[in-house]
């Protein structure tokens, strides 16, 4: 019998230069002392910020720590066979008050030559949006690296991005290659490869309190941008209550949206993989042998492989992103 139970992680809280406040004032996570949160690390395996268990045997151990001893039965033969000792997704919440930087992350390929890591594939939930919000995800037109350059160089890079309106229960999936940034009102969920490895392309010319500008990658983007125009960059999928919904499927995380108002019981027996539930709307009581775990908008839980039947528990009604690794 496993020693595992439902692991809920304390947050880590990151002040970012366009960061603001709906960290605390919507999700209700209290920042403090930081002037503000740009983005909170839920689950997270980078080795600069494990995350550390909150509660129950193993409060106080790090994600690393209970990967190496469990092995398997926390992540799952195929995943545990994939990635070893390495957790292999991020989850994160993000709150643009400004703009972030438009960027790019490398392939697996190209971030494993380069800096020894996973490449960055990710996915974004729109949780919550002030009207006219927008982001970047993509290009509006074909270009080659050429073009990409002289508009880079004059200063009309946005000229050819495709800018998207956003709203809360909008799904982009981005895959490793693909310029994008939040804009500014933004409140998101978002799950990733784990890897921190990002090319900044343009900064807006901001500065910081000292009156420095961020650091640029401009050569280093180069090989990593894939220069093709999509026809869709947002995911299409219809909301439904009270039963799974696929949003995401990729060789590097599966994400399902579960928007009920009523309790229900999951069984993963077959899945081998842990299960990531990331709470964006309501609240829920999560049963496991006998054991509750009371979780929050703004909350995560991670499933270990060896927890196969949970029951969930609602007055309130509940959204719940479903992430695992198929």
């Amino acid at each position: 019998m496993s020693a595992l139970y439902p692991l809920k992680f304390k947050t880590i809280y990151k002040d970012k230069i366009w960061g603001g406040n709906k960290i605390k004032t919507y999700l209700g996570k209290d920042f403090s002392p930081l002037p503000n949160c740009g983005e909170t690390w839920e689950i997270s395996g980078v080795k600069s910020d494990v995350s550390v268990v909150e509660s129950g045997s193993l409060a106080g151990q790090s994600l690393a720590d209970i990967l190496e001893e469990y092995k398997d039965e926390l992540v799952g033969k195929k995943v545990y066979d994939r990635f070893g000792n390495i957790f292999p997704l991020l989850v994160k919440f993000i709150d643009a008050n400004d703009w972030l930087s438009i960027q790019v992350h490398p392939d697996d390929t190209l971030a494993k030559e380069r800096h020894n890591s996973f490449g960055k594939t990710e996915m974004w939930y729109i949780i919550e949006a002030d009207p006219g919000s927008t982001l970047i995800t993509g290009f509006n037109q074909q270009v080659d690296e050429k073009i990409y350059l002289d508009k880079l160089n004059s200063g009309h890079l946005t000229d050819i991005l495709n800018k998207e309106e956003a709203n809360a229960g909008d799904v982009f999936f981005l895959p490793a290659g693909r310029v994008h940034t939040i804009g500014k009102g933004l409140l998101l969920a978002e799950v990733q490869q784990t890897s921190d490895i990002t090319y900044r392309i343009y900064d807006f010319d901001r500065v910081d309190d000292k009156g420095n500008k961020r650091e640029l990658h401009t050569e280093e983007a180069l090989a990593a941008i894939d220069y093709k125009q999509y026809p869709d960059y947002k995911t299409q999928y219809t909301p439904q209550i009270n039963e799974d919904v696929a949003l995401v499927s990729c060789p590097y995380f599966t994400t399902n949206v579960m928007e009920f108002t009523e309790g229900t019981t999951k069984d993963y027996s077959d899945l081998d993989s842990f299960v990531i539930y990331i709470c964006v709307a309501g609240a829920y009581s999560l049963v496991y042998q006998n054991e509750t775990y009371e979780v929050k908008m703004g909350e995560c839980i991670l499933l270990p492989n060896t927890v196969n039947q949970v029951e969930i528990k609602t007055e309130s009604g509940f959204k719940i992103l479903e992430s695992y690794i198929a």
